[in-house]
């Protein structure tokens, strides 16, 4: 069965159940059930059908997650047009663009506002169709079944989040698809076990990433409640109402909520934040990292284990069987914290061009600071200067009219995904950076930035980002993105002042160069009092850097790093 044939048989199972849910104004849940689901698909293709949208036409959707989405995403592909998914997030120009690279006979929007925007970004020729015009009256006829794809069909055309140059159009086909929600939905059925009432999962990603519709559409195959979030300045409240078993995070989702833990433990100071330090550093030393425990802090240990952690458990989700991560790297440090709380953390590994997945944690034997072994089916190698091929079913079969591009990224039969890894004696992968990423010094040193912005994270947790500067240079620099209170001060170990001052920056960088070689130690620092956030454009929706924007909207205060030699 291709993977439409298997979530429409599973909605027909499920017609009077609930499959599908969202929040409202972060208070209230609206759900469907699979019959519902199956009426608002069948709407939408009686739509698809008297446009006359012909089979592997492209049709855009540009709106936030919601049920319509869902049902229209189904139609679509039912119907066999190619879904091309829209971030929601991004400003009108960069839509513009990738609506001119995709070429949609079709764009569908959630408001009129969005769909004016877009007609005025320089795409108001493109036929726009809003929501309310698609899901009108009730459905004439009962749900067919869907188009029947052979392996090599696209379906869909996924753009990357372009943190280096021009985002480009990942094709992806109904094999792609249908292989990557067998891998899985196997490993969910090992997470979750034998269960007879349905899985609660909760989704916060845009659709228009490969990981978040991997996950739609698992959850739409298997016997699962997925519930979405509609506002994300809601995400505590809605992830209340959604209790959910798991759900999908980025790194930097678990960082926030993992500094909201420690300020709150923190503030409260007395004897909780005392057990709390102790208890933190006797699991650590447990698990090999930091100073050796002592008897005091080996029985807060068990104190917290017993009356503070499950309180902190319950209040990030009471029912959480595990949490998912994947889209960066995610720091060792937050990833043992959540083990410590009684929470796995479950990395995945992977890229759009890999139908999102190459790799995915064990739930049963998570290695702390790696992202699991390839999933079965899967080869993975590490080829020159580290970078991880990879080659299998999931892997995509180009990029949307770029042939010289997917000849290079397809070369050799292995697709080359741009990401250095290693990989250890069972089998689990460590992403060590981004061959893009690597910062060249003029003494010929490569250096990956992303172990050091991490391992510097860490030691001034205050800090927004950290960013590593230094291509072409004599030393390595760094730019701290600090709170908007923080006052922008260049510094060479000596100057700096405010909430990220010399005094406070400067020893976490002695410490930590301390015990790398010299072409590795970072000489000087700058705090910026600008974060890096996805409105100012220094973000990808997804949390990721990107360096080039962040290297010339602060041009100037790297050269001021560069124009005195470091202490």
């Amino acid at each position: 069965m291709t993977f439409l044939e298997q979530i429409f048989a599973r909605l027909e199972r499920a017609s009077s159940q609930p499959v599908l849910s969202e929040v409202r104004d972060g208070s209230r849940v609206v759900s469907v059930t699979g019959g519902e689901l199956l009426a608002l698909i069948q709407q939408a293709r009686q739509f698809v059908r008297a446009r006359d949208l012909h089979p592997g036409e492209r049709c855009a959707i540009y709106a936030p997650n919601s049920i319509w989405w869902v049902a229209l995403d189904l139609a679509l592909m039912s119907e066999s047009a190619i879904v091309v998914p829209l971030d929601p997030r991004q400003v009108s120009s960069e839509i513009a663009a990738v609506l001119r690279d995709s070429s949609p006979s079709l764009l569908c929007c959630a408001d009129a506002t969005v769909a004016a925007n877009v007609a005025s970004a320089g795409s108001a020729a493109l036929p726009i169709v809003l929501f309310d015009a698609i899901f009108v009256g009730e459905a004439k006829q009962a749900a067919a079944a869907p188009a029947r794809h052979a392996d090599h069909d696209a379906v869909t055309i996924v753009y990357t989040s372009g943190t280096s140059g021009e985002p480009k159009g990942v094709v992806l086909t109904a094999r792609n698809i249908t292989f990557m929600l067998g891998c899985t939905n196997a490993r969910l059925d090992k997470l979750m076990g034998q269960r007879r009432e349905p899985e609660r999962v909760f989704q916060y990603a845009p659709f228009c990433f490969a990981a978040a519709r991997v996950l739609l559409l698992t959850s739409l195959s298997r016997n699962s409640l997925l519930t979405l979030s509609t506002d994300l300045t809601k995400l505590s409240d809605e992830l209340k109402l959604a209790a959910p078993h798991y759900f999908v995070n980025v790194p930097i989702f678990l960082e926030r909520v993992r500094r909201k833990v420690d300020e709150t433990i923190r503030v409260r100071g007395g004897f909780a934040a005392a057990v709390y330090s102790r208890a933190l550093r006797a699991y650590l030393a447990k698990q090999g990292v930091g100073q050796k425990a002592s008897v005091a802090d080996s029985l807060a240990l068990r104190l917290a284990t017993a009356a503070m952690f499950p309180a902190i458990r319950k209040s990030i989700g009471a029912n959480l069987k595990a949490l998912i991560c994947g889209s960066a790297p995610l720091a060792p440090e937050t990833q043992l914290f959540f083990m410590m709380l009684g929470i796995p953390v479950l990395q995945v590994y992977g890229l759009t061009e890999t139908t999102a997945i190459c790799t995915m944690d064990d739930p049963a034997h998570p290695v702390p600071g790696r992202v699991g072994p390839a999933i079965p089916g899967v080869e993975m190698m590490a080829g020159d200067n580290d970078e991880i091929l990879a080659r299998g079913p999931n892997v995509f079969p180009g990029y949307w009219q770029r042939p010289a591009e997917t000849a290079k990224a397809l070369a050799g039969g292995w697709f080359h995904t741009g990401d250095q890894g290693e990989v250890d004696a069972a089998g689990n992968w460590r992403i060590t950076g981004r061959l893009k990423n690597l910062l060249v010094l003029n003494s010929g040193h490569n250096v990956a930035p992303e172990p050091l912005e991490h391992a510097l994270a860490a030691r001034i947790p205050e800090a927004q980002q950290v960013v590593l500067i230094g291509n072409q240079r004599s030393f390595l620099s760094a730019l701290v993105a600090a709170p908007a209170s923080a006052t922008a001060t260049p510094a060479n170990g000596a100057n700096g002042n405010g909430p990220f001052s010399s005094s406070q920056i400067q020893p976490a960088l002695d410490a930590m160069n301390a015990s790398l070689p010299h072409y590795k130690q970072i000489r000087a620092f700058c705090v910026v009092h600008e974060p890096f956030t996805v409105e100012n454009g220094l973000l990808t929706t997804m949390g990721k850097l990107k360096r080039d924007a962040i290297a010339a909207r602060f041009a100037s205060e790297i050269e001021s790093l560069y124009r005195k030699k470091p202490a």
